[in-house]
């Protein structure tokens, strides 16, 4: 039986075309969906976790595309550092011609989202940002040792490593382990590289220079319910950044964008509202060519 999700992800693959995009070489191919009107010069643009891919916010581009909202979510190709992204990140914006982006980054699309804004702080690439479940400091997964090795590794021992945090021996209501079934086969989309690069760039030590992101508007959004961030991890998130706005939900596991579309949507939307009469808008009800 088809789900409500399955239904709507056959929807957004009908409506929304996927763009294969090739920076600096033929290996450097960054994957996006864009959806709402592209006239917009400050759209959203989505990060995924590491088991994520270009699709992964399918509910984002459908549900605030629908509003008049752009909404991009991506993948990227292999990086083994974090400057190395932030620079691939950096000239992909430049290819697509946008100056100023707003970012919702999930886990490490949060970590990269808050280095990227970091990285361009003196010329600034970034008009706010709305992390889930989140971190600053790499260290809070203890891999910093092993992560210069990951490499090695083959997929599935790295496939294993992931799907270690996914919850998979608990009860589950419905739509979370849709959520979470749906990761699941992200995950196994993806190659070794891919994955290896990805933990690296989760697991290698690196951390957040906070200092410089905080006259940035900010909206972190976490669960209340058991994920692979720990209570820790998210209250050292609500330290670094006392003025940020929080968006606490009862329950949604890893993937609340996926499980609790419709408020994760709504909590976007209340975030970009900021924006909404001024040249930095993402789009909205006030939106016109």
């Amino acid at each position: 039986m088809e789900t409500d999700m399955s239904l709507e992800y056959l929807s957004f693959r009908s409506n929304i075309p996927c763009r294969k995009i090739v920076l600096d070489d033929s290996e450097k191919v960054w994957t996006i969906y864009d959806g709402g009107p592209k006239t917009v010069r400050s759209p959203l643009i989505c990060l995924p976790p590491v088991s994520g891919t270009a699709d992964t916010f399918f509910q984002q581009v459908l549900g605030l595309g629908a509003k008049g909202y752009r909404v991009i979510s991506l993948s990227w190709p292999v990086y083994w550092s974090v400057n190395e992204w932030c620079e691939g990140f950096r000239k992909l914006l430049d290819f697509l011609q946008l100056d100023q982006v707003h970012l919702f980054g999930a886990s490490l699309g949060g970590f990269l989202a808050q280095k990227f804004t970091e990285y361009t702080h003196r010329c600034p690439r970034v008009l706010s940002l709305i992390l889930c479940n989140s971190f600053t400091d790499t260290s809070v997964f203890q891999y910093g040792d092993s992560a210069p090795f990951l490499w090695m590794l083959p997929s599935m021992v790295l496939k294993k490593m992931v799907m270690g945090n996914f919850g998979g021996e608990k009860m589950m209501e419905p739509v979370v382990a849709d959520s979470v079934d749906f990761m699941v086969e992200r995950l196994e989309s993806l190659s070794q590289a891919e994955l290896a690069s990805r933990l690296t760039l989760n697991c290698g030590s690196s951390y957040v220079h906070v200092d410089k992101l905080q006259q940035y508007c900010i909206t972190i959004i976490d669960v209340f319910d058991d994920c692979a961030i720990a209570s820790p991890v998210s209250e050292d998130m609500y330290r670094s950044y006392p003025h940020a706005s929080m968006a606490h939900l009862k329950n949604g596991g890893n993937f609340p964008y996926l499980s609790r579309c419709d408020e994760v949507n709504l909590h976007l939307q209340v975030h970009l509202l900021r924006f909404e009469r001024t040249r930095c808008k993402a789009g909205g009800s006030h939106f016109s060519d």
